[in-house]
Parts: C-alpha cells; sequence; structure tokens
C-alpha cells in the first residue's frame, strides 16, 4: 500500500464497506462515449472563446501582437494535446491531468495539477454564466432586464441535465456545438465580403513602446501581454481526457478525439480571427464585449446576419459554460474518489453521475458571481497555465523515468514537443500578471488554501484503491523489483 493512503472504512460503529462497495458507489457510466461525442466535447468546451474575450488581445498586442500570440499558444496546445493523447492512452481514467501527474510527480503533484484544473474547470462556467445573462438582455428576451435569474437558471437546467445521464449531456452539448460553429462560418463568409487589409492595423501607435510598429503598436511586449487572449481561442481543449472512464474504447477515441478536436479549432480561429479584425478594423472591436456583432454592423445598425449571430452566440456560450460543467465534475470526482477531497463528493447516483459533483462546484460557481466575467475567466486562465506546465512535465517525466512502459498512441517528437509545451505554459502564466494582477492574485490565494487543506489533512487520507493511486502503487512497486 502507498504511504500515506488508506482503505475506505464505514464509520465507527457500522461494518466495513470495504474496497468494492466504496468503488461501487464511485462508478461512472462506462463506454457512453464514442470519438465522435468526444471530439464535439473539444470543440464545445472552447467555442465561446471565438465569440467573445480574444478580441481584447488587440488591445494589448494589437493585430500583429495577437496574431504572434495566438500562434504562440496554438503551439502550446498543439504540444500538450500530443502529450495528452500519450497519456490518457497510458492512464485512462477520469482524473485527466492529475491521475497524469499522480503518476508522475506523486501526491503533491497531482494535487497542485488537480487543483488547478479546479479553479480554471469552477470560475470559467461562472464566468460564462454572466455572460449568457447579458446576452440575453442585449437581445431582449423574456423581458429581462437583470441576468441575475438567467444565471441562476443556467446551473439549475443544464447541471440537472448532467444529472440525468453523461451520454443524454454530451449529445446535447453536441447538437448546440454544431449550432455555434455554423454559425461561426456563416459569420466569416458574410465578414469576408467587407474585408480590408488595411484596417487591420489601424490602432495607433505608441511610439515610446520599444519595438513598436503598425503591426506591433505597444511593441514587443505586447505580444506577451497578448498571450491569454490567444489562449481564447483553444482554452479548455485539454479537458477531453476528464471523460476517459466514460469513453468507448479509450485507448483509441481519446488521442482521435483530441487531435480532431484541436483542428478544427484551428481552423475556426484563423476564420474568425482575420475575418471579424479586417471587416471593421482592430480599432472597432478591440473593447467590443460581442465582436462579432460589431463588425458585421459597423455604424449601420443591426442587419438580418448581425442578429444571427447574436443569437448563434448565445448558443456557443451555452456550449462551452455546459460542457465546462462536465469538466469540472470529472475532476472533483477523481480528486474526492481519491481522498484527495473529501471523499463524499465522488458519490455517484442511479444513472452514474457525480451528483454532488456537479451541485456543489456549481453552487460555488454561483456564489462566487462577481459581476466581472472578464476577471473571473482571467483566474482561471492562472489555473489553467499552471495545469498546463505540470501535466507537460509529467509526460517529459514518464518519458525519462518509464520509457519502457506500453504506449499505445505515442506523442510526435517524444519529451521534445511536451518540453515545448512547457516553456510556453510558463510564459502565458507570468503573462496573467501583465493582464490583470488582481485575478492572479486571487487565484493565488485560493491554490494556498487548497494546499493548506492537502498539506494538512488530505494528504494523510488518500485511497489505495482508487485508480489513479493504484497506478501509482504498480510504478513504485515495478521499480523496486528493477532495482533487487
Amino acid at each position: 500500500m502507498a504511504q500515506g493512503t488508506d482503505t475506505p472504512t464505514s464509520p465507527p460503529g457500522g461494518a466495513a464497506t470495504g474496497t468494492d462497495e466504496y468503488l461501487h458507489r464511485r462508478t461512472l457510466r462506462r463506454g457512453s462515449a464514442g470519438w465522435f461525442l468526444l471530439t464535439g466535447l473539444g470543440v464545445a468546451y472552447v467555442v465561446s472563446g471565438d465569440y467573445s474575450g480574444w478580441n481584447i488581445g488587440l488591445s494589448k498586442g494589437g493585430f500583429g501582437g495577437l496574431a504572434a500570440a495566438t500562434v504562440l499558444m496554438g503551439l502550446m496546445y498543439a504540444c500538450l494535446v500530443f502529450a495528452l493523447a500519450e497519456l490518457s492512452a497510458i492512464l485512462p481514467t477520469a482524473g485527466g491531468g492529475y491521475g497524469f501527474a499522480r503518476r508522475a510527480l506523486g501526491t503533491w503533484g497531482g494535487f497542485l495539477t488537480g487543483t488547478a484544473i479546479l479553479i480554471e474547470y469552477i470560475l470559467a462556467p461562472a464566468a460564462i454564466s454572466l455572460f449568457i445573462g447579458d446576452y440575453i438582455e442585449s437581445l431582449g428576451l423574456f423581458g429581462l432586464t437583470s441576468g441575475r435569474p438567467v444565471y441562476l437558471a443556467c446551473f439549475a437546467v443544464f447541471i440537472g441535465i448532467h444529472l440525468w445521464g453523461v451520454g443524454e449531456a454530451l449529445r446535447f452539448s453536441l447538437v448546440v456545438t454544431a449550432v455555434a460553429v455554423a454559425a461561426l462560418l456563416v459569420f466569416a463568409i458574410g465578414a469576408f465580403t467587407d474585408f480590408d487589409a488595411a484596417r487591420l492595423d489601424d490602432i495607433p501607435v505608441d511610439t515610446d513602446a520599444f519595438g513598436s510598429s503598425s503591426w506591433l503598436p505597444f511593441g514587443l511586449l505586447g505580444i506577451w501581454a497578448a498571450f491569454p487572449f490567444g489562449m481564447w481561442f483553444f482554452l479548455g481543449v485539454e479537458g477531453v481526457p476528464l471523460a476517459a472512464e466514460e469513453a468507448r474504447d479509450p485507448v483509441r477515441s481519446m488521442p482521435k478525439a483530441l487531435a480532431i478536436s484541436l483542428t478544427v479549432l484551428v481552423g475556426l480561429a484563423v476564420l474568425t480571427f482575420l475575418s471579424a479584425t479586417g471587416a471593421q478594423g482592430a480599432k472597432a472591436i478591440q473593447e467590443a464585449g460581442n465582436p462579432l456583432v460589431v463588425a458585421l454592423e459597423g455604424e449601420g445598425g443591426p442587419t438580418g446576419l448581425s442578429r444571427f449571430v447574436n443569437y448563434a452566440g448565445l448558443a456557443g456560450l451555452v456550449a462551452s459554460f455546459f460542457s465546462l460543467i462536465f469538466a469540472g465534475s470529472r475532476q472533483l470526482f477523481a480528486l474526492s474518489r481519491a481522498g484527495y477531497l473529501p471523499r463524499f463528493l465522488s458519490l455517484t447516483n442511479r444513472r452514474k453521475s457525480p451528483y454532488l459533483g456537479l451541485l456543489i462546484p456549481g453552487a460555488i460557481g454561483f456564489a462566487a458571481w462577481i459581476g466581472n466575467g472578464g476577471r473571473m475567466l482571467n483566474v482561471a486562465v492562472f489555473g489553467a497555465t499552471i495545469s498546463y506546465a505540470l501535466m507537460a512535465l509529467s509526460h517529459m517525466v514518464l518519458r525519462r523515468r518509464e520509457p519502457h512502459l506500453e504506449r499505445p498512441y505515442r506523442t510526435p517528437g517524444g519529451a521534445l514537443t511536451s518540453s515545448v509545451a512547457f516553456v510556453l505554459a510558463c510564459s502565458a502564466l507570468v503573462a496573467t500578471f501583465l493582464v490583470d494582477r488582481d485575478a492572479a492574485f486571487i487565484a493565488l490565494g485560493v491554490y494556498g488554501a487548497a494546499l493548506a487543506h492537502f498539506a494538512f489533512y488530505s494528504r494523510h487520507r488518500l485511497v489505495a484503491s482508487a485508480p489513479e493511486e493504484e497506478f501509482a502503487a504498480l510504478a513504485a512497486a515495478e521499480a523496486e523489483l528493477s532495482r533487487t
């Protein structure tokens, strides 16, 4: 048995539950999703980022700065996805990145990674619910003048669908995502009819900035400051492995779904970025809450196409909100099942959904409402960059320490690929302080409180029979045998 772990038992005075009963009450519905649904999940995580958020990077780096940042962040995600494809084929559990880090970096590494992922997946849906409320208010739907009822309805309705079952939830997500993607393609066609390359670099140049030009109006530092906004075209795709335990043939379906998801997202990023910026200019959309609508309307007022894109933007937000709830619940489920968090959070209902893992993060996300979706997303980005660095490091460590581990899928380029992801993730982490220092320190505070809980309490109460702990114990036993 691994040091610092124990076998789950019932409360004092009761009969022992035993390992089998403990895990039986914490079992997900297996075989619910093939590669197609998993691909839809990967795109759904991200698609709302095409509709809003990324354009603020124009105010940090201009067109050239955001373009360079998007290319670099796209490279980071590509390298990370290739590494995760290998890791998810080796360790197909609901723990995702936490499970990979647990195997490679030990209990501390696992908890650091899992907590960073939780910060991302609890706060990002809360921020997106704010944007959904803003969209509904601006469209005048249901006669609402306040978004607060919308936030509550989003959490209640969509968590309810997740409680019904993972298959039903992923199918709903796929349909809404398809609508949002189709609308992006329609938008690009409409926006390209007004495309003018001269508008791309119309932001005034800061002549005091080092290396400034019309393409880099805020200088070379603007590229770095735009990193978090370049991430918004891809943020969340790394969550696909969290569905590993509920997937059909995860060893094959995970790498395929990750690769196709990223390919689709790269295509959408290029189309959206170029068409929106070229239609009305970088200056016009750099601060817009709905940049695609602004790109279509300009100063001429609403059109049929802009109204359509406005409604489709709502669909994109719903898709990402819905899928991020799924990701957060599975990460919480895995950490709880292994004892890193209170064990009752991993209990599943009759339909094998982690009901407390859905309800409690939803309640926390709703309670964390601060009326500033941008700041909440910046906190989520801070958590994401930490997890990316640790997941990439996990791949490098396992490649070096366990070279003979069976790898049904192998990362092209091996540890060199994950090292690129690691360096870029660390750079993006530092960039979060350039964008919103307050958000970064809020995230650090939450992170510190979670680590204190682990250091003084939960690390002494881990569950040896949890899949991630068993993988780690097996690896330790094999290493010990190889030394004798």
